[in-house]
């Protein structure tokens, strides 16, 4: 990078730590650190759930699954929405009017401790593993700048993000996510404008889109049925919408920000507007993915993504990798002439036939190959802790192709990212650990100064347990599926949980209790033997907590439901 990209990037990162901290100043106690003393209004809130979704796994994985894979990944998110005013009209108000510092506090008091400390103990593990894959997305472009080994810029990532978080707390986490997402927003929308604007000369975006689609990567809605199909409108509607009720609902790092609003309207209309943004936010960074593949079809593109590994590969294989490259340079010619004779085609004639197109995807699938064997060769030899490309593509772009300035404003972006989802997640993980176990009985005993040292210990704790996780992640592959596979893990089991505590008046704790025990057991054997696609393991998990609830309490009392 040059040195205006070091001084923008060292710039917007230190000017949004002083402003976290100029916010932060005056906490008195956990209630503070915590809850940002609930008083957040709605636009705060709305900010705050995005930012806490936008990770920098959004940033650099999302344009690379649609290059690799199109955009039906955007169907993931098709049942948020509905999810949205589901939780507006049955959870906000009940966790407004019990005063909780976490989702789970409620649990106690409609069921019994040990659910609360069981649904506790399931969100710490999924979130705590999920975060730790979260702090390895920028610790990419440490790597990737500096050329250092992954595993010490996932210490380094890791460490700033917790001496950020262990100083300010919540109130510090929700201004500065305010001031992040608008800086992302504009960076991601200025990066799309230069993918457009960086094509060839004579090649506009209509016929960028005329390449991607017929490339198979506009395929933004499929239709067809397949329970291992993990994108596809069915299990984008249901299991979506089962997966968003289980996040927003029930995940403290996403309860965490909107209980912190000033009262149940502010909390409903930051929800709701997250509903309503959140899709079309999700179909611009995947339409940039899809763009990335059209402005690679026109213009030369790497054999391999990853710059450090291939240069490793290089370095350690000269004479095979002198094959692989005469043998990509000629196919990518020829793919490159196919896409221009295919938007000639299209201006003269308004089509192009069946054959061409034919012959252009099996070009795409020959380039494919090759890559594909440049990845085995890695791994075999281990030339890099990371052996997944798509995380790196629109990182190649943006360091080879964007202006100075901009190249470090997008790296600050991915940084700003993170550290607006992982010190939210260590904020809930913290408050979790903190209120739902460690201070079960004497947390009204306790006075606030010593449960403010406490909050910030427990998030101390996490945040060295999610840089050991960050360790491991290299060979997860692309990250935004591998956080949202995790998730399914353990979502429909605690949304389970909710969903029998909200409207199963009958059932008790010890019920639930071991149905979700069992469910979670279930969940965990399907996923092993691969039977369903990862979305519709929180329909399962759900609805086998409630089945077997049901089952359970057709002869039980009926029980007090808050």
């Amino acid at each position: 990078m040059s040195i205006i990209d070091w001084v923008i990037l060292f710039a917007t990162l230190a000017g949004i730590i002083i402003y976290g901290v100029y916010k932060s100043r005056g906490m008195h106690g956990s209630q503070t650190y915590l809850l940002a003393d609930k008083n957040m209004p709605w636009y705060v809130v709305l900010l705050g759930i995005m930012a806490t979704q936008a990770s920098a796994i959004t940033f650099l994985s999302a344009p690379g699954q649609a290059y690799t894979d199109g955009m039906r990944f955007v169907q993931y998110y098709f049942g948020l929405p509905i999810a949205m005013v589901v939780i507006c009209i049955t959870f906000i108000p009940i966790f407004q009017k019990l005063n909780v510092y976490t989702a789970y506090e409620y649990l106690e008091r409609r069921f019994d401790r040990k659910t609360r400390v069981l649904t506790s103990v399931l969100f710490l593990i999924s979130r705590g593993l999920s975060t730790g894959i979260s702090i390895y997305a920028p610790s990419i472009i440490l790597s990737s700048i500096m050329g250092w080994n992954i595993y010490l810029t996932n210490v380094i990532t890791g460490g700033l993000l917790v001496i950020y978080t262990y100083s300010g707390g919540a109130k510090a986490v929700a201004h500065t996510q305010k001031l992040q997402f608008l800086i992302i927003l504009s960076a991601m929308a200025i990066a799309g404008y230069l993918v457009v604007k960086e094509l060839p000369e004579g090649v506009t975006m209509s016929d960028a889109l005329y390449v991607a689609g017929k490339s198979g990567k506009l395929n933004v809605i499929t239709t067809g049925f397949d329970w291992k199909d993990r994108y596809n409108i069915w299990s984008g509607v249901i299991g979506g919408f089962f997966l968003a009720l289980s996040y927003f609902g029930t995940d403290q790092s996403q309860v965490g920000r909107y209980i912190s609003g000033k009262d149940t309207t502010e909390s409903r209309l930051g929800l709701l507007m997250n509903g309503l943004v959140k899709i079309p936010m999700q179909f611009a960074i995947l339409l940039i993915g899809a763009l990335l593949f059209a402005f690679y079809s026109f213009r030369p593109a790497p054999v391999y993504f990853n710059d450090s590994a291939y240069q490793a590969m290089k370095t350690g294989m000269p004479s095979q990798v002198q094959d692989v490259e005469a043998k990509y340079q000629q196919l990518h010619q020829q793919y490159q002439q196919q896409t221009a004779q295919l938007v000639d085609d299209r201006r003269q004639t308004g089509g192009i036939s069946d054959d061409k197109v034919v012959a252009l995807k099996q070009t795409q699938a020959e380039i494919q190959v090759l890559r594909d064997t440049v990845r085995t060769r890695i791994v075999r030899n281990a030339y890099s802790s990371d052996t997944n490309d798509t995380n790196y593509i629109f990182l190649y772009f943006a360091k080879h192709t964007l202006p100075k300035g901009l190249v470090g404003l997008l790296f600050a972006v991915i940084f700003l990212a993170s550290w607006g989802s992982i010190s939210a997640a260590l904020n809930s993980l913290a408050s979790s650990s903190l209120m739902d176990i460690h201070l079960l009985d004497n947390k009204d005993t306790l006075p606030e100064q010593k449960q403010l040292l406490l909050g910030r210990l427990h998030t101390l704790g996490w945040g060295i347990f999610c840089i050991v996780v960050a360790m491991f992640a290299t060979r997860m592959g692309s990250l935004i599926e591998a956080v949202n596979i995790l998730g399914s893990l353990f979502y429909g089991t605690i949304l389970g949980i909710f969903l029998v505590a909200f409207y199963m008046k009958r059932a008790g704790g010890n019920i639930v209790f071991v149905s979700a025990l069992i469910a979670e057991a279930c969940v965990v054997f399907i996923y092993y033997l691969d039977i369903v696609s990862f979305l519709w393991l929180n329909v399962i998990g759900a609805l086998l907590v409630a089945l077997l609830s049901l089952i359970g309490s057709l002869n039980s009392k009926k029980e007090q439901h808050y």
